[in-house]
């Protein structure tokens, strides 16, 4: 079973996958002959005109197609260091003066907007964790930006309709679709899209922008110019190749692995019986649930569970903004208190977990959390 291959040798159930995926057996086999010494010549600089380079060039090529056939037609794949620097990207590279953002975006996106400097205005969040369909874009707006899948809560917006919207308004539309690519279709109507490898089962490291046809953005990295002359220096074609294996091999499995999550997640609400689901129960991508104790069930130190269960890999909250010591902005945003945000856990899996050790860990969370017996 391909699961095997990405099981660690610790006997830790991880159940962390929104933090980060597996690297898929597939996308570490792709990466290999280019991370060859001498002999193999795999090492090659992919920007070089001999043999070998035009040889590393023609796997990064390679790469980008497959990379592309996640995402919609009529654009073009510029591969990035990570999905932060494609946000970057397209938000200082736009030329944007003015914003409107879902206040449960990626810290990716919130906080380059604050560093712009531009203009900016929340758009409406509900309790559920979603954008309403009918948001209106204000006035003015000259880029809009909202997530496909939360990564806190797992919640699924209605990013088609939002981007007509801002076209309708003038405005460009950038999604962060690092949680749902490879996962959900494309958002079809979006100009800027920023996807992940290690989300998607591929190698850290690198992450891509797609860009519309006919979306003009100016570099934010100068150099020698390559990658289009909007990404300057040297593509890794390792890391190239295992993102475009795992797009490959995603695409493929696109819905065995929803069907595998939906699964998983069924069971362990199952268990989890005494806990209360953050966000909207259907809108949402199943591999994550954002649980709280609920208050007639007791509520949670979350720290002190952790600790309980050190052979279990999950998060309180976004890995992102862990050890902050701050509530989460996302539960905040949804109207939780900070006293809820703080007990809250993320339990994040995916292709490679199995309905064992996924039962297992969820009876002993249950079982742990109804030990503290703290109430909220």
């Amino acid at each position: 079973m391909a699961g095997d291959l990405v099981k660690p040798a610790s006997g830790m159930i991880y159940l962390d996958y929104q933090a980060t995926t597996p690297l898929a057996p597939e996308a570490r086999a792709a990466m290999l002959p280019w991370l060859e010494g001498p002999e193999g010549i795999g090492f090659a600089n992919p920007h070089s005109p001999h043999r070998p380079g035009r040889g590393a060039a023609a796997a990064v090529g390679v790469a980008r197609e497959q990379v592309a056939r996640l995402l919609p037609p009529g654009g073009r794949v510029v591969f990035t260091g990570s999905a932060t620097e494609a946000l970057n990207l397209a938000i200082f590279g736009s030329n944007a003066k003015t914003f409107a953002v879902s206040p449960i975006e990626h810290a990716a996106v919130l906080d380059s907007v604050r560093a712009h400097g531009g203009a900016c205005r929340m758009l409406p969040c509900g309790s559920d964790g979603l954008v309403p369909e009918d948001a209106r874009i204000p006035a003015g707006t000259q880029l809009v930006a909202v997530m496909q899948v939360n990564n806190e809560i797992g919640t699924v917006q209605p990013v088609d309709t939002l981007a007509q919207a801002s076209r309708a308004a003038g405005a460009l539309f950038l999604c962060d679709a690092v949680q749902g690519g490879g996962k959900l279709a494309p958002p079809a109507g979006a100009d800027l899209i920023a996807l992940s490898a290690h989300k998607l089962y591929g190698p850290k490291g690198i992450g891509a922008l797609w860009i519309r046809d006919g979306v003009e953005i100016a570099p934010i990295i100068h150099g020698g110019g390559q990658e289009q002359g909007l990404r300057s220096g040297t593509l890794s074609p390792a890391l190239c190749a295992g993102f475009g294996a795992a797009a490959a091999l995603a695409l493929e499995r696109m819905v065995a692995d929803a069907a595998h999550v939906e699964m998983l997640s069924r069971r362990a609400l199952d268990i989890l019986s005494g806990w209360t689901l953050n966000g909207s129960a259907t809108q949402r991508w199943h591999g994550n649930l954002n649980v709280r104790r609920a208050k007639e069930h007791g509520g949670l130190d979350v720290a002190r569970l952790m600790s309980d269960l050190r052979d279990i890999a999950f998060s309180a909250g976004s890995a992102c903004a862990s050890g902050s010591g701050r509530p989460s902005h996302v539960l905040s945003a949804i109207g939780l208190d900070e006293r809820a945000a703080k007990s809250s856990v993320r339990l994040g899996f995916g292709r490679y977990t199995t309905l064992p050790e996924l039962e297992d860990a969820c009876a002993r969370l249950e079982a742990a959390a109804a030990a503290q017996g703290v109430l909220l």
